[in-house]
């Protein structure tokens, strides 16, 4: 059996265990400071495989119910590939029942955004304006999003927007450990068709998911990471800027270091 094989067969079997743990999240003491402290995969799963049914997520995979057939992600996709692998994307998404979200949900939050886009923003779940009208960053806190990227000398429709989880948690509350496992491969299989060369993930739940730690955004924001082929810097998130005006001087910080990445190409 093929290494990519073995490493098939022990994600589905990890993809099972969590899914009895299901009922236990209520339990998973998620709050830490600004996020939230998740169970962490194995380090022997963390290599990009092939995938199948229930397949567990993780920054190199796939995830559950995507189609293989383009897993090979070295290859340049162009313009039109890329629209439609999304699009193919955005088909399963719609029809994934695998957390309670999808009882809940009005609308899957997909994502937006040009298919090129060599900056990608990656937050944690929609909220209320962008369930009832099934596009990221709508509300208040995506105003501030948009504005944020103008500075940079950017337009919204420059940049891919995206979310971990694609449907709203009840009331706005945080993302469970279940939700995050099962929903994150999507985002990460948009990383891999879009592959932006600088993704920035905004608040604690993205930079965690990505980058597979559970230091506090505190700790991990204005920092240049490897993601796959690219460059991923955190910042805060700008539901968060909304309650703590005083740290949007933080994210300027932050987002000049995006800016003058793009401009010069180097971290």
């Amino acid at each position: 059996m093929s290494s990519s094989k073995q490493q098939s067969k022990l994600q589905e079997a990890k993809a099972e265990v969590l899914s009895l743990l299901n009922v236990l999240s209520d339990k998973v003491d998620l709050e830490k400071k600004l996020g939230v402290s998740y169970i962490q995969l194995d380090p022997i799963i963390k290599k990009r495989i092939p995938h199948g049914e229930n397949v567990v997520s993780h920054p190199s995979t796939l995830g559950p119910d995507i189609d293989t057939h383009n897993e090979e992600t070295e290859v340049e996709l162009s313009r039109s590939e890329k629209i439609e692998e999304l699009r193919k994307l955005e088909e399963q998404v719609k029809k994934c029942t695998k957390c309670d979200l999808c009882e809940s949900r009005t609308n899957v939050v997909f994502g937006v955004g040009d298919p090129d886009a060599r900056l990608m923003f990656v937050g944690e779940a929609p909220g209320y304006y962008e369930d009832e009208q099934g596009e990221p960053f709508v509300g208040k806190a995506g105003q501030l999003l948009t504005k944020i990227i103008e500075s940079i000398g950017m337009k919204r429709s420059d940049v891919y927007l995206a979310n971990i989880l694609k449907c709203r948690p009840p009331e706005n509350r945080n993302p469970n450990t279940n939700e995050i496992v099962m929903c994150s491969p999507h985002s990460i299989k948009q990383i891999e068709i879009i592959r932006p060369e600088i993704i920035c993930a905004l608040g604690i739940f993205a930079a965690q998911t990505l980058l597979d730690t559970t230091e506090s955004i505190g700790e991990l924001r204005g920092k240049f990471f490897e993601y796959q082929k690219a460059k991923l810097l955190a910042t805060y998130h700008p539901a968060y800027l909304l309650r703590n005006p005083d740290d949007k001087r933080k994210v300027w910080e932050d987002i000049k270091k995006v800016r003058d990445y793009l401009r010069e190409g180097s971290a």
